[in-house]
C-alpha cells in the first residue's frame, strides 16, 4: 500500500534528505522547507519505504502538494 506525503505549507524544498529506496521509521525528515525564512521537515506519516520524491532541491511547493510517496507494509 502506498502512503501519499504531502506539505502542510507552501515554500522551496531547502534540502531532500531522504532518498528513493531508504527504508524510513515514522516521524523520520524525507524533506526540508524553506518558509519565510524557517526551516520547516516534513516527516514520514509512518513507517515504510521511500518509493517517490515528487520534488528536487529548490522547487517552489504549494500548500497540500503531493512530495512523496512511501511503500508501507
Amino acid at each position: 500500500m502506498k502512503v501519499t506525503v504531502t506539505s502542510e505549507i507552501a515554500g522551496q524544498v531547502w534540502k531532500v534528505v531522504a532518498s528513493v529506496g531508504d527504508a524510513l521509521a515514522e516521524d523520520d525528515v524525507i524533506i526540508i522547507l524553506e518558509s519565510m525564512k524557517m526551516e520547516i521537515p516534513i516527516l514520514a506519516p509512518r513507517a515504510g519505504k521511500l518509493a517517490t520524491l515528487h520534488v528536487s532541491e529548490e522547487d517552489m511547493i504549494s500548500e497540500d502538494q503531493a512530495v512523496a510517496e512511501l511503500e508501507v507494509p
